[in-house]
């Protein structure tokens, strides 16, 4: 396959054609913030909003993880502008998670961890009204727990439920309302899940923790 040659934040690198821009930025070792992009997903959800760059010549910013390479492209994912953005998204997240990491599973391996270093905003952003949820917590389930309220939507466990899996996760209600559910919102233990646990490894928060830390060893 044909390679193109693009400028990534000064850098030149080249890459397949077709590749987003978000991929041929890591596999050159240039870091852009991301949180919901699945290199494998044919149709990228773009959900977070956190990838946004600046390319010249374009009069809004894209999402490096849905937008394709093109010979000659300038790519400026640190300008102002895009880190601007990406800052108020992540604080948009933040909004809707409850800071509880000393008791979070997750804490330590946190993907909203890293992101808070690297972005520099604080994990309590106080530029939002905090959007309290109370979903409740299903540890029905012998090898996982679930917990709805620490969800950042990112949609990796739905992704991977579907295309490895049989389809037990997905997206239920809209807009603020949106959340991650079996059918009907039914226990797990009860849906048709078949404990492969993908889910679970792919989750980049606390929301889906294994009930044994096996689950990361098979």
């Amino acid at each position: 396959m044909k390679l193109v040659t693009l400028t990534i934040d000064g850098v030149e690198v080249k890459a397949k054609r077709g590749t987003k821009i978000l991929w041929a930025a890591l596999d050159n070792v240039i870091y852009i913030p991301h949180l919901c992009a699945i290199r494998e997903a044919n149709h990228p959800y773009a959900g977070c909003r956190l990838c946004q760059v600046e390319i010249d010549g374009y009069k809004e910013l894209v999402t490096a993880c849905s937008e394709p390479v093109s010979e000659g492209m300038v790519v400026r994912s640190n300008s102002p502008w895009a880190n601007r953005v990406r800052r108020t998204a992540f604080q948009l997240i933040l909004s809707n998670h409850p800071i509880i990491c000393s008791e979070c599973f997750a804490n330590g391996i946190c993907e909203l961890q890293e992101l808070s270093h690297f972005l520099k905003v604080p994990l309590r952003q106080r530029r939002f009204r905090t959007l309290s949820r109370n979903y409740p917590v299903d540890d029905s389930h012998p090898l996982f727990v679930y917990n709805p309220n620490l969800c950042v939507l990112c949609g990796k466990c739905v992704w991977v439920c579907n295309e490895r899996g049989n389809g037990t996760l997905n997206f239920a209600f809209r807009g603020m309302e949106t959340i991650v559910s079996t059918f009907g919102g039914i226990p797990l233990k009860d849906a048709e899940c078949d404990s492969c646990a993908k889910c679970v490894v792919t989750c980049p928060v606390g929301a889906l923790v294994p009930k044994t830390t096996k689950l990361f060893w098979e």
